[in-house]
């Protein structure tokens, strides 16, 4: 607990230092060091290109996030599976969509449509499209390095 009386509030003041490294700031406060990186998807660390998409990755924490921009006509097993042969994508993916529409195809069937504002568990297995004629994005917090790896 920080003393906030004038002169216990000044000595937590003088005790505590910062130091930014990149994207790192790590703060000293007495003998404690907290870490914190802030990065933005405007400079990721790795970008996936593919026909009507890409795929952002930023590497944040010990995790991988991704971001996915689709263009309308965008499909996985024509503009990213093609590539490798593979027919459906395996890979396993928690996330959330920010924008457009998009749906999902599993093996047994199952359509599923994501719109703006849902968080998604999709296990490997299935097909991806946009719908409509908006751009689709979405984060992905799940999957993301082991998805452009797949490419």
């Amino acid at each position: 607990m920080i003393d906030l009386r004038p002169q216990g509030f000044a000595a937590f003041l003088f005790a505590r230092e910062s130091h930014a490294i990149e994207d790192t700031v790590i703060e000293h406060v007495g003998g404690a060091m907290y870490e914190v990186i802030l990065k933005r998807f405007e400079t990721p660390d790795e970008v996936q290109m593919f026909e009507k998409g890409k795929f952002e990755l930023v590497r944040l924490g010990g995790m991988i996030i991704g971001r996915a921009s689709y263009e309308p006509g965008w499909k996985w097993s024509e503009h990213v599976g093609k590539a490798s042969g593979a027919r459906s994508c395996q890979v396993k993916h928690v996330g959330m969509v920010v924008s457009g529409r998009a749906a999902a195809a599993m093996h047994d069937g199952r359509i599923i449509e994501m719109r703006a504002g849902d968080l998604f568990y999709i296990e490997l297995g299935h097909d991806s499209w946009v719908v409509g004629n908006e751009p689709y994005v979405s984060l992905h917090f799940m999957g993301a390095g082991e998805y452009a790896r797949k490419k």
